[in-house]
């Protein structure tokens, strides 16, 4: 029998995370040599083990919570000391803090025996650098030699890589036939208590990210709304997102999001690009930073081994290359393969200008925007047909390159898979926005070359509107993409959501999507399936044909939010809140897309990364699109439009144009916005222009 590579599963886990290190262990607070368990730094496992024991049992898991943005605190009991009665009287709180290239730990045990409690606390470790493809493949890295050092030191090293675990006033103990631990001897008295504490620092020289060296950029607003479950997420989020960041090591003055814990704690074009993107009403500088990162990375040559193209943005950067046992995945270092990157990046520049990043962040981003125009027009339609396809002509590379990136995502509604190129339906709305919003950015900064991109823009809607729209179940709907042959792959997902507010589709094709999207086949679970569940392929626990994304639902309510379908919007809000809910607020990469009745939560996507980034940032859009705050600083207004229906929101230090702004929705959906600079106007869809100083404490018109 040929033998399955498994990925390890980790919903069950508990993470925390200062990038680029992050830690994995289980409810009680262990961390285990088995599966993804570990501590991870920049793509490789720098401790496997790190077991407590107390006389060499293992104290009993009781409760866990978070111990501020980057730890997690454990509680545990040791019921076999202490007094012989049913209340426990010898507890363990475990507290793991990540720091950048590390982590901390203390053991406070407490006693409330009536008689003195003698006991050895015992951390036992393991460290086999295993590689994060190793790991996330199924594979298995036996554990490396210790070495001891000074009083209570153990160390690691391999290529580079220096490894160090220090216990305060511990004892290491490191025979051959056992696990190398650290042990403090403990003697309480009755109603005494002592803390105990362990520390890992990791010497990377080879990582390709590193942590800021500055604090966070962006603004932590204060919200308060009726319906709570949006402050918790929020805050969950925002804490998470703080650990996700990330910088270049060859710049670090300039940071990013890294994709998520634990695989992808690296630079992803797409990933860094959007959760940027949803986090602008925070404030531009993540977006600057995400901008210049992926500038200085982008492709110069013609490359089919990496991908690149001249003017293309980056997909993922690791230190080596990177191979999946039994997947046929083999990866370069900098890796190229995504068709849509480069348009994001496109819009990620524009939306951040409109927000009020400074012309003189903007102006040297120009070369590259005009390098990734060039790209669009010279290398994105290999065919010439006027759309914009990919395929991988190296056999180990990425065989779908659109965010749905699983070799299995393309499929009819019969359950077939598409054969490459592959004409994605989003990526015809990313590159229409891209070209017009890049003629926008060409206008203004006087620039040429605005009129061809305003005329491709037209040119790409026609044939879209030509080639994609099919009949389905619900009606007409554009398919998810066309095939070799050009064939529309006919199946209903929620690709075409991502279409809404690109300005590819007309209003009245704006609404039948909303439509489509609002059915029980695909808003029937706790957010908006990828899949629609009539279709063949569809499958709950598919990692792109049923499951829900929680980006991706965030990202297509509030592109209804925006066009004014309100209703269909705020059944997706309601579903992402409930399962935001389910999971502590911390919500995952991806989730099944099971019916709300079949376990009245929804169920885990085992693999799935958590904390991740453009799942956390979609907390900040969803707050964006209840508040409905929409500026366009080089114009010289703001559009208010909030999403009616959600209850009552206040919300302060948003920023635009740098300015902190609040806003205040009534449960009747009428906005109040004060704080914007004097230059800037408010408007609505149906009322009048009202001058930003007359605002303050004043109504929106409505």
């Amino acid at each position: 029998m040929t033998e399955r590579h498994l990925q390890p599963l980790l919903h069950d886990l508990v993470g925390a995370v200062h990038a680029p290190t992050s830690a994995l262990g289980d409810a009680a607070g262990q961390i285990r040599p088995v599966g993804v368990q570990g501590v991870f730094h920049a793509d490789a496992r720098v401790l496997s083990r790190a077991e407590l024991r107390v006389d060499d049992r293992e104290p009993e898991g009781l409760a866990r919570g978070a111990a501020g943005p980057h730890g997690v605190r454990f509680v545990t009991l040791a019921r076999w000391l202490g007094d012989p009665t049913p209340d426990p009287t010898v507890r363990i709180d475990r507290t793991r803090r990540l720091e950048p290239g590390g982590l901390t730990e203390e053991l406070r045990v407490v006693s409330t025996a009536a008689t003195p409690v003698r006991a050895t606390v015992s951390v036992r470790l393991a460290c086999d650098l295993a590689p994060i493809e190793v790991v996330k493949s199924g594979g298995a890295t036996p554990a490396l030699p210790a070495r001891t050092g000074g009083p209570g030191e153990l160390t690691w090293t391999a290529d580079g890589t220096v490894v160090t675990v220090t216990g305060t006033e511990a004892e290491v103990r490191a025979e051959p036939a056992e696990a190398p631990r650290l042990a403090w001897p403990v003697e309480l008295a009755p109603g005494d208590e002592v803390t105990l504490r362990w520390r890992l620092r990791v010497t990377d020289p080879r990582a390709a990210v590193v942590s800021p060296p500055a604090e966070v950029g962006w603004a932590h607003p204060r919200v308060d709304a009726d319906d709570r479950r949006l402050v918790r997420l929020l805050d969950r989020a925002l804490d998470d997102l703080r650990g996700l960041r990330l910088a270049d090591a060859a710049a670090p003055a300039d940071e990013f999001l890294g994709a998520g814990v634990p695989w992808f704690l690296t630079l992803f074009g797409r990933d860094s690009l959007w959760a940027a993107r949803m986090m602008l009403p925070l404030g531009t500088d993540l977006a600057a930073g995400t901008l210049r990162v992926l500038a200085r990375r982008q492709g110069t040559r013609v490359d089919p081994a990496t991908g690149e193209a001249p003017g293309k943005i980056l997909h993922e950067l690791r230190r080596h290359e990177v191979a999946f046992a039994g997947a046929g995945l083999r990866l370069p270092p900098a890796y190229y393969g995504t068709v849509d990157a480069t348009m994001l990046w496109v819009n990620l520049l524009h939306d951040a200008w409109r927000w009020g990043l400074a012309a003189d962040q903007v102006e040297p981003l120009l070369p590259p925007l005009e390098a990734a125009l060039g790209w669009l027009g010279e290398h994105a339609d290999a065919d010439g047909d006027g759309l914009i396809e990919y395929v991988d002509t190296t056999g180990h590379g990425l065989s779908n390159q659109g965010w749905k990136d699983s070799g299995d995502a393309v499929r009819f509604r019969d359950g077939r898979l598409a054969t490459a190129p592959i004409v994605l339906a989003e990526v015809q709305g990313y590159a229409y926005q891209a070209a017009v919003n890049a003629a926008d950015l060409l206008d203004a900064f006087g620039r040429p070359g605005a009129d061809r991109w305003r005329g491709y823009a037209d040119r790409l809607a026609r044939r879209f509107r030509a080639a994609f729209w099919v009949d389905g179940r619900h009606g007409p709907q554009p398919a998810l993409a066309l095939d070799r042959d050009k064939r529309p792959v006919d199946s209903l997902t929620s690709n075409i959501g991502h279409l809404l507010g690109t300005g590819l589709l007309t209003g009245d094709e704006e609404a039948q999507v909303a439509r489509l999207l609002g059915t029980e086949a695909m808003a029937g679970g706790f957010g908006l399936r990828t899949m629609s569940s009539d279709d063949a392929g569809f499958s709950p626990l598919s990692y792109h044909c049923g499951s829900i994304w929680t980006h991706d639902t965030a990202i297509v309510l509030a592109g209804l939010a925006r066009a004014g379908f309100h209703d269909t919007a705020l059944g997706l809000a309601d579903g992402l809140l409930a399962a935001a809910e389910a999971f502590d607020y911390r919500l995952p990469e991806l989730y099944g897309g099971d019916d709300r009745s079949v376990l009245g939560r929804p169920v885990p996507y085992p693999a799935a990364c958590r904390p991740q980034a453009w799942s956390a940032a979609g907390a900040v859009l969803l707050l964006q699109a209840a508040a409905g705050l929409y500026p366009d600083v080089p114009a010289g207004r703001v559009t208010v439009a909030p999403l009616a229906g959600l209850g009552g929101i206040a919300a302060e230090g948003l920023r635009i144009a740098g300015a902190p702004v609040a806003v205040t929705v009534d449960r009747a959906g009428h906005a109040t916005v004060t704080g914007l600079p004097s230059s800037l106007t408010i408007e609505t869809p149906t009322g009048p222009a009202v001058p930003a100083q007359r605002s303050a404490g004043a109504p929106v018109p409505h």
